[in-house]
């Protein structure tokens, strides 16, 4: 996720990649950044000497560890931005200098392409400055919302991992195109296409999307037919079923 913001960030034009300097403890995980052109090392401490925005994107048994480790090169000019799934404002201010400014964020993938979603939540002592600053950052990522903590586990199971069931669904229906005939590149495209323009005409219009699908559907037509069957495999329910699952194990990550 960090090579997705970094991305995003880069080819937004809102970060130089040579202002970005990228820590980890193998080259292997530094590979994106170096051919992105930006500034690698393997010392995180080095990372707190040259930068005052620091994001921490560890996994979340590791970001303790990691944590303990930067602490003393901690100061009340750097802004600690963490996007480890699970992990609350909380244990970061607990293991983190008092006065740090900390903030949480929760990017999903579609940031690499600036058609992200973000959510984010500030922890006590970050204010007004640094919330904007970050918003003026990740906004050049996609959609970018403050909210209140308890909703970023949620936009993980809602868009964070769901950007993986859009996929699934965008798979789903090419290849129904493909058993009926049509080449696989075509369905793939028309699948991808027909994806991008219902999430913009949902934008746009502001129309929930229940009224929108019912202005496809005709009486007898070709759509309600195709709905009842999606009806029937429960599509309806999986989903709010996957949603809540991730956003219960985001959860669990977060008690270890």
């Amino acid at each position: 996720m960090a090579q997705g913001l970094a991305q995003g960030l880069v080819r937004a034009g809102k970060v130089k990649a040579a202002n970005i300097l990228a820590s980890a403890p193998s080259d292997r995980n530094l590979g994106a950044f170096q051919d992105l052109g930006c500034r690698t090392t393997h010392c995180n401490s080095e990372v707190l000497q040259h930068c005052t925005l620091v994001f921490l994107a560890t996994k979340p048994h590791l970001l303790p560890e990691v944590l303990q480790q930067i602490a003393p090169a901690v100061t009340r000019d750097h802004i600690i931005v963490s996007v480890a799934a699970g992990v609350t404002l909380q244990i970061l201010q607990q293991l983190l200098p008092a006065g740090t400014k900390v903030l949480r964020v929760m990017p999903n993938l579609p940031c690499v392409v600036q058609e992200g979603a973000v959510v984010f939540a500030r922890g006590s002592c970050a204010g007004e400055q640094e919330a904007a600053l970050l918003k003026s950052l990740l906004s050049a990522c996609g959609l970018c919302e403050e909210t209140p903590e308890s909703y970023i586990d949620i936009h993980t199971g809602l868009s964070g991992s769901g950007v993986a069931y859009v996929y699934l669904f965008a798979e789903a229906l090419a290849e129904g195109a493909l058993k009926m005939g049509m080449p696989s590149a075509l369905a793939n495209k028309i699948a991808a296409q027909t994806l991008l323009g219902t999430a913009k005409m949902i934008l746009e219009t502001g129309e929930h999307p229940a009224k929108l699908r019912n202005d496809v559907c005709t009486p007898g037509g070709t759509t309600i037919h195709a709905l009842h069957e999606l009806e029937k495999g429960a599509l309806r329910a999986t989903v709010m079923n996957a949603v809540e699952a991730a956003t219960m194990r985001a959860r669990e990550l977060g008690e270890r």
